[in-house]
């Protein structure tokens, strides 16, 4: 009697874990061409239990990795389409957008307009519209989620152009320098601001060039991204010093004018923090 309680146990469970490898792919693939492909697909994804994370959940990310890899999904479309892709996380929303939006311009996407943003029961969701000739690729995205502490926990493929990721962001920070103390750091030109950690340091050196026309403008950000403090400075600086405080972990450096301005390096000398 409990060796055929056990046998149905197992057996049911089996069943219910096929079930849910099965609708994943469902829901990724197109419905002709899981029809037409369900034999090959049952042999790619054999044995199943290798798509199946230790809490029970299906692997997104390696599912949509086996599809493309076989040629079952197909992430480019004749013509460039709207999309819309929403992004869920119950990380910090500020932390979270920055690193979201870093990583989508690392990826491609440049041109994008917040649809919705939301912040409900713990979870924060931020949806984008943009136009593509392809969609997201996943495998990509969680490439460089990765990079920042992300991981993508579940994708949702609505319909062709319209896709959903859960996005676990316990360990998120930003993909950037961190500064040491007593290890000089140059900033090389760039046309963009330059974030750095200084979590470990307490006191910044930074030294222009007289080639350059810096206009220092400096702001400073805790772990969860909120901002703690803003410096602007309008005349033209060749050295500076800056008091790191203790809930800042995070620096941007920029130019109140332009960053056109910084022609040669910047460079940092960071001091250890004191504690």
């Amino acid at each position: 009697m409990v060796k055929a309680a056990l046998f149905l146990l197992l057996f049911f469970s089996s069943t219910h874990a096929q079930d849910l490898l099965m609708q994943k792919i469902q829901n990724l693939v197109n419905p002709k061409t899981f029809a037409k492909d369900r034999a090959f697909i049952e042999t790619i994804f054999s044995p199943k239990s290798d798509y199946y994370k230790n809490d029970g959940s299906v692997d997104s990310v390696k599912i949509i990795k086996t599809l493309k890899d076989n040629g079952i999904l197909n992430l480019f479309f004749k013509t460039p389409r709207e999309m819309n892709i929403s992004f869920k996380t119950q990380g910090k929303p500020l932390l979270f957008t920055k690193i979201m939006s870093d990583t989508l311009q690392n990826i491609g996407y440049y041109k994008y307009m917040t649809k919705e943003s939301s912040f409900e029961n713990q979870e924060f969701v931020w949806k984008i519209n943009l136009t593509s000739e392809y969609a997201a690729d996943p495998i990509i995205l969680a490439q460089e989620l990765k990079k920042n502490g992300c991981e993508i926990v579940d994708v949702v493929r609505e319909n062709e152009s319209d896709w959903s990721y859960r996005i676990d962001t316990r360990a998120a920070k930003l993909n950037v320098s961190a500064l040491e103390g007593g290890v000089p750091f140059n900033l090389k030109r760039s046309l963009y601001a330059y974030w750095l950690d200084v979590s470990k340091i307490g006191t910044l050196d930074i030294a222009s060039s007289l080639r350059n026309d810096w206009y220092p403008h400096i702001a400073f950000y805790d772990k969860s991204l909120r901002l703690i403090n803003v410096i602007k400075m309008d005349t033209k600086k060749t050295n500076i010093t800056l008091e790191i405080n203790q809930e800042a972990h995070y620096i941007k450096i920029s130019d109140i004018y332009t960053l056109k301005n910084i022609k040669d390096d910047l460079v940092l000398t960071p001091l250890e923090r004191k504690n």
